[in-house]
């Protein structure tokens, strides 16, 4: 199920064949056992407007949150490049050789947080946060070692910059894997489906196009909930703007 919610195109089939088999199966069950009772009729139309407000509520809070991580997931990618070309400034207070190491490797490390953000195989995803981890280390002692040797405020300031690097991906990865509780999408799908039934319950012998109306709208909304709470996968995804805008300034020489 997890997997599932990584590609909300599949997202968008599943929910829309799952709601529209449950809509039939409302109008179905009403063909067969609903009574034309007036008092009961004004109840069910209380208790299905009651549902469907219910499901609005729902879906907005979800795409709510779904945004909310979004915009997270940005701003832990601007403030990524932030720290990178601070640091990379910064790096000039360092002994000319001890500079022109941590330079290389924070280029090296740029080109390994951009590919962060464009790949969607996993087993590239792996390689790269091994190099990512390989390359945090040693620009940790690139920068902690001339500094031991000369423990000065200015020295500080450079360490202060590198830990700001190593702590923004962190944060970004953390951003990452911060998604929609897969309780609330339970709970989502389910009354997604409790809703079809009882619309189809409703609308028993007015045709399936109807039926057809609430699963349309309530799959667009689950993928683009999917869509956008998904970080890899999708029409709507981070992109590593300010990552990439940095680049020319790392790789010039």
């Amino acid at each position: 199920m997890l997997d599932l919610l990584d590609h909300p195109f599949q997202v968008l089939l599943i929910s829309l064949l799952t709601c529209w088999l449950a809509a039939g199966l409302g109008a179905s069950i009403g063909r067969r056992f609903r009574k034309e009772d007036t008092r009961s009729h004004e109840d069910f139309v209380f208790i299905l407007g009651a549902t469907l407000t219910l499901l609005g509520l729902i879906i907005g809070f979800s795409f709510s949150m779904a945004v909310n991580r979004y915009e997270q997931r940005k701003n832990y990618e601007e403030e990524e490049a932030n720290a990178i070309g601070t640091e990379y400034v910064r790096a000039e207070l360092l002994p000319a050789a001890d500079a022109a190491k941590v330079r290389e490797l924070l280029a090296s490390y740029l080109d390994q947080r951009i590919l962060y953000y464009k790949t969607q195989s996993e087993q590239q995803r792996q390689t790269i946060d091994a190099q990512t981890a390989r390359l945090q280390t040693e620009l940790w002692s690139a920068v902690a070692t001339p500094a031991l040797a000369q423990p000065t405020p200015v020295m500080a300031l450079t360490l202060s910059g590198m830990n700001d690097v190593l702590n923004s991906q962190g944060y970004t990865q953390a951003a990452w894997w911060n998604r929609i509780p897969f309780g609330a999408w339970i709970l989502l799908i389910s009354i997604s489906i409790f809703c079809n039934l009882l619309v189809g319950y409703a609308a028993h012998g007015k045709g399936l196009l109807l039926l057809l109306i609430l699963p349309i709208a309530l799959s667009v909304s689950l993928f683009l909930i999917a869509d956008i709470d998904s970080p890899r996968r999708g029409i709507i995804s981070v992109r590593p703007q300010n990552l990439e805008r940095l680049t020319p300034s790392l790789h010039s020489p």
